[in-house]
């Protein structure tokens, strides 16, 4: 009977870590989308060229010069209150907060959306806004 208590224990406790370490690998998969499009947006706002280039998707790397120069004519650009989360599809990471502009003396507020993230060589890339 004891015999039976400690092989029931250690499986129920094997069993546990392996659902940590599942939620764990699972997170921190979210957890770098969500950078990725934190970073991808900040870079984009900022004229940061090398970090939108190195975070764009191979499929729209014909509008590289669009998505890094589209703060380039503003006196102003910053980022308020972003929060993002990855959605439950994994397919796509979802903000909330605003870019605002400031062209000339008019400011212009964008509010963040949800964006397509993929996977490409192992690491995440910003796909664009999703639908």
């Amino acid at each position: 009977m004891k015999v039976e208590r400690k092989v029931h224990s250690l499986l129920l406790t094997v069993y546990c870590l392996l659902l940590t370490i599942l939620a764990a690998c699972g997170s921190a998969s979210d957890d770098a989308a969500v950078q990725t499009v934190e970073r991808y947006l900040t870079a984009k706002v900022t004229g940061d060229t090398q970090t939108v280039t190195a975070l764009l998707c191979s499929a729209l790397e014909v509008n590289l010069m669009r998505e890094a120069n589209a703060f380039t004519s503003v006196t102003d650009a910053r980022i308020e209150g972003m929060d993002c989360r990855k959605d439950a599809d994994s397919s796509s990471v979802t903000c909330t907060g605003k870019i605002v502009a400031l062209y000339g003396t008019e400011q212009t507020e964008f509010q963040l959306s949800s964006y397509a993230v993929v996977q490409e060589d192992g690491e995440w890339k910003w796909c664009g806004e999703t639908q």
